[in-house]
């Protein structure tokens, strides 16, 4: 189990470690800018081209791949909050991209499509929809995928980061 220190367990030997710690920590923090800069650039272009953020045109996407499905089921499927699927379905129906019905014998369910003006948003969409943090991370095998959500479990506690962040998306609404 991580530490919840957020200094070092390990004592440091000399300078010659203690700076080669320094330089790794460094080259790292340079990876994660890389990771961001990529991820914010992709979604730059995305609302660049359609005039909306990134998690909009992901929804889109998944009630066109998956048409008559839930405000709840969206959520799970796009790892939200039910709260921001619903605020992003509002939005969506709003500038009429989407269609929520409520066909089925619960009337409080709603089913939702996609609309011809959210078809055609897509249709000039860079992909990948779900942006290219998720898609890189579904590229990867389960032995890095677990390596990485261990290593990112001890960084989120050296951070002493909120869990409720985990449901926020990275992009625009």
């Amino acid at each position: 189990m991580p530490s919840t220190s957020k200094t070092s367990k390990t004592s440091v030997a000399s300078g010659s470690d203690c700076a080669e710690h320094d330089e790794q920590a460094t080259q790292v923090l340079r990876q994660f800018r890389q990771v961001f800069n990529a991820v914010k650039s992709h979604f730059q272009q995305v609302e660049k081209t359609t005039g909306m953020g990134g998690t909009q045109v992901w929804a889109l996407s998944v009630v066109r791949d998956r048409p008559g499905i839930g405000v709840g089921a969206l959520a799970k499927a796009m790892s939200l909050h039910q709260s921001t699927a619903s605020n992003l379905v509002r939005t969506l129906s709003e500038r009429e991209l989407l269609v929520a019905t409520k066909d089925g014998s619960d009337r409080r369910a709603v089913q939702l499509r996609l609309s011809p003006a959210g078809a055609r948003v897509l249709r000039n969409v860079p992909g990948p929809f779900s942006g290219l943090l998720p898609d890189a991370l579904k590229s990867l095998d389960m032995a890095t995928l677990l390596r990485l959500q261990r290593d990112l479990a001890q960084l989120i506690v050296a951070l002493d980061a909120d869990e409720s962040g985990a449901s926020i998306p990275l992009s625009g609404m």
